[in-house]
């Protein structure tokens, strides 16, 4: 018998988003890890909050949404809402009944500030970390650092000379049109006018030049999850800075190792490196004026080819990111926001790392 093609609306519903979603559903155990990180972040959650006045949308479900946005690439806040509204997965996962009202997009725009001055990224990172080295995935002597450039949310045609007085608006000012060629422009006498911290850089020789920002990771070798990260200005030092910054914040005074590729290959930072106790498994640069800082006395140990091996690791990290979480092209402004959005979509890929790595020590 053929059924009919009708619907109708029940009084009551019995069923909740906990009994829709499957045991075996990979968000399961992203979402125990989530919760455990979210319990011990309770108390600092309690101080950036008054005590009295209305509700407002717990930390805990803004966070769980964000990580969603990464996880399933949704490429803004407003369409994030969206899914929210109807996908019961993601009710499920952000802690929504199916008759709970979701909140505006602007409740993002609005709590990111809070967010930001209690440095909530950074300390969700850490403790994701903590749960990988309590079970054992991540090593505590062997690192790689690198950086890549982020491309701003900003055009070039915002990147105007500093002191440039305000002339007659455009005819089109959505999309004006901007002459510069035959002008000489850099960092040093343009800025740009919607993010004037973005830097104009480019990834090579003969690449081409865009506002970006300068995103940097410290991996651990043994299963390659993102130990710690730093988003700064785009400047032509900014990857070896950055990766001592968080060379000196590893745990303990032993020696550690430390693998990176030619542009680690300075005089500086091998020397800074060893004065913190790290030897420097950096790829030679042996076409550099003056010759690699690196000598035989470090490249022919066994361990520094196995460092240069794992060195790939992290270029996976910044595939992830910049294809899955979308941040080839950050959507905020400035090197606080910035950096908190790409602090917190490491943690991301390191609950996705994690939870493979669940997978293969489980007995089938």
């Amino acid at each position: 018998m053929r059924g009919t093609d009708q619907q109708q609306g029940h009084v009551f519903s019995y069923i909740s988003p906990e009994q829709r979603v499957r045991k075996d559903h990979p968000l399961r155990p992203i979402r125990a890890m989530v919760d455990k990180v979210l319990k011990e972040l309770s108390p600092e959650f309690s101080k950036m909050y008054s005590k009295v006045g209305r509700p407002s949308i717990p930390p805990e479900q803004l966070l769980r949404a964000l990580l969603l946005q990464m996880l399933y690439s949704v490429r803004s806040e407003r369409l994030l809402m969206e899914e929210i509204d109807y996908n019961i997965l993601f009710r499920w996962f952000v802690g929504l009944n199916l008759d709970d009202a979701v909140w505006d997009a602007t409740v993002f725009t609005k709590n990111r500030d809070r967010l930001l001055e209690a440095e909530v990224a950074k300390d969700f990172l850490a403790l994701v970390v903590e749960q990988a080295r309590g079970q054992g995935w991540a090593s505590e002597e062997h690192f790689t650092v690198d950086g890549s450039l982020l491309e701003a949310w900003a055009s070039v045609k915002s990147f105007q000379p500093k002191n440039k007085k305000s002339g007659p608006p455009p005819e089109d000012p959505g999309n004006p049109t901007v002459d510069y060629r035959g002008e000489k422009r850099s960092n040093e006498t343009h800025e740009s006018k919607s993010d004037p911290e973005a830097q104009l850089a480019r990834k090579g020789a003969g690449k081409e030049a865009k506002l970006s920002y300068s995103g940097n990771l410290l991996v651990e070798n043994r299963n390659g999850l993102i130990v710690d990260s730093r988003v700064w200005e785009a400047t032509g030092t900014a990857e070896r800075y950055a990766a001592l910054e968080m060379l000196q914040g590893i745990p303990g005074s032993g020696r550690v190792t430390v693998g990176g590729d030619k542009g680690f290959d300075t005089a500086e930072f091998v020397r800074e490196c060893r004065n913190i106790w790290v030897t420097p498994h950096v790829a030679q640069n042996l076409g550099r004026r003056g010759g690699s800082a690196i000598d035989s006395r470090t490249t022919r140990q066994a361990g520094y080819t196995i460092s240069q091996k794992k060195r790939k690791r992290i270029e996976e990290c910044f595939g992830w990111l910049k294809t899955i979480a979308l941040l080839r092209k950050v959507r905020h402004r400035g090197t606080l926001k910035v950096d908190w959005i790409f602090t917190f979509a490491c943690a991301a890929y390191n609950l996705v790392r994690m939870r493979n790595l669940m997978r293969r020590t489980v007995p089938t």
